[in-house]
């Protein structure tokens, strides 16, 4: 006989256990497994009042934000909807089957607040990546650095030529992705007065020139151009992964800038030495990280740089490059093809290059003036006064260690691979440099969590278990 079910649900009293419902080899259930956000109420007391009404449980926010970022929940507005009717998600979160959903404009003040001032993110990703070392999924001998672009949450033509006064609005009548701009802009300001120069590290408003581009919605994304690509406005994403699991020991949201990506690197290579003592024995990087300054900070650590140098002293002319004369260390000179020798005086010329000159007589009978200088009476060959570090990368360039270091370093690749397919960051939700951190920072950590639960609770090979929750 065919059975029908009812549809009344009237019943007004119900045994229900929601940690019964959820599968003992769901991946929230993995996930608490491994999290701890048991120091989240002592670290963030400071930031609250300690009268009025009860806040949203910041705990709570924390778990949503993490539901949002390992599922690829993108909007707020939706995370909410989604945590309840999941009952997965419910029980993550220490919901009650009866327990109401805090309105996504909560998250809103304590990101921009309490979060930002208390640093709670980046505390929520170190936890992750302390697990990840306990676990046994970092090695620290070898990392890999890269950074990749994300689009920016901006209409493109709303925008300006930076060569040209801005009209901004009030502070108290801009959005807040403005008001951080022009606050980071009085700050570079004040550094250049007091004689301050951090060369853009802090990727705010502090340029040695204006931008081309301005956007007039989220003035700190950077305006990209890239040949066979239209114009977009975009940020950084900088991973530095350890290569033996392909775990992000640090994550940076930065603006997208050359010079921002090299000074970032020093920043979380020191950062992880402190908080994890961690220091690599190598570090694999593509050429935009071959800069002289990254390469000798590298050197000066005794951290073996397998980059690729970033050198612009080629010509396109047919004439002798640089690399036609042989440096010789010992006697401070250099040998041109001819066997004539280029001294320098020793004099610093743009606080950081030596200027290595021939003679006039040695050039006017030489065979090779065609060749060498047709255009200047002698020759001249720049030197920075760190090109010993750039020697050094040369050097290893020829080895078989770089090359399985470069090998390695697809893993970084493969991170951002799957934080623009799967975790859906592509383009950007939140706007200002520290929304591009904070999101940066909530797809790292996630990325990490599910990578971690995937090596505890793989079975054994011929046998099935489960990860214990």
């Amino acid at each position: 006989m065919m059975g029908q079910r009812k549809d009344g649900q009237g019943q007004f009293f119900y045994s229900f256990d929601l940690d019964e419902v959820v599968p003992p080899d769901h991946l929230v259930r993995q996930i608490d497994a491994v999290l701890d956000l048991g120091w989240v109420h002592k670290e963030l007391a400071p930031y609250y009042s300690h009268t009025g009404r009860p806040s949203i449980d910041p705990e709570l926010m924390i778990r949503m934000l993490i539901v949002g970022y390992v599922f690829a929940i993108r909007s707020e507005r939706r995370l909410c909807s989604e945590v309840q009717v999941n009952l997965a998600y419910r029980w993550f979160c220490k919901l009650g089957i009866e327990d109401g959903i805090p309105d996504h404009s909560v998250f809103s003040r304590a990101r921009h607040e309490r979060f930002r001032q208390s640093e709670a993110l980046r505390r929520v990703f170190e936890g992750v990546v302390a697990n990840c070392i306990a676990a046994g999924l970092v090695g620290g001998e070898g990392f890999s650095i890269d950074a990749s672009l994300i689009k920016a949450d901006v209409d493109k033509k709303k925008r300006l030529p930076g060569d040209q006064p801005i009209p901004w609005p009030r502070a108290e009548d801009a959005s807040r992705a403005v008001r951080e701009y022009l606050a980071a802009l009085d700050v570079a300001r004040n550094d250049e007065e007091n004689g301050g120069d951090d060369g853009g590290s802090s990727g705010g408003g502090n340029r040695s020139k204006p931008p081309k581009v301005v956007s007039l919605t989220d003035p700190q994304a950077s305006w990209v151009t890239r040949p066979g690509v239209n114009p977009f406005f975009a940020y950084d994403a900088n991973y530095l992964i350890d290569n033996k699991a392909g775990i992000i020991v640090d994550a940076e949201g930065t603006r997208a800038n050359r010079t921002v990506e090299v000074a970032v690197t020093e920043t979380m290579l020191d950062r992880v030495e402190r908080r994890f003592g961690l220091r690599p024995q190598r570090l694999a990087g593509d050429t935009v990280y071959g800069a002289v300054r990254l390469l000798k900070w590298l050197v000066d650590r005794q951290i073996t740089p397998h980059i690729p140098v970033w050198d612009k002293s080629a010509r396109s002319d047919g004439t002798l490059s640089r690399a036609d004369f042989v440096f010789d260390r010992s006697r401070n000179i250099y040998i041109c093809p001819n066997g004539k020798l280029l001294h320098t005086t020793g004099t610093v010329i743009d606080r950081s290059t030596l200027r290595y000159r021939a003679t006039k007589l040695d050039c006017d009978f030489c065979a090779f003036k065609m060749q060498c200088c047709p255009h200047t009476p002698a020759r001249q060959i720049p030197r920075d006064l760190h090109e010993d570090a750039r020697d050094v990368a040369r050097a290893l360039a020829k080895t078989e260690a770089f090359e399985q270091s470069h090998r390695e370093r697809k893993k970084v690749e493969m991170r951002f691979a799957h934080m623009k397919r799967i975790f859906k960051l592509d383009r950007l939700r939140l706007r200002g440099l520290s929304g591009a951190k904070d999101e940066v920072l909530m797809t790292a950590t996630a990325q990490n969590l599910r990578r971690l639960v995937k090596f505890l609770c793989r079975p054994p090979p011929l046998a099935e278990v489960t990860c214990a929750a």
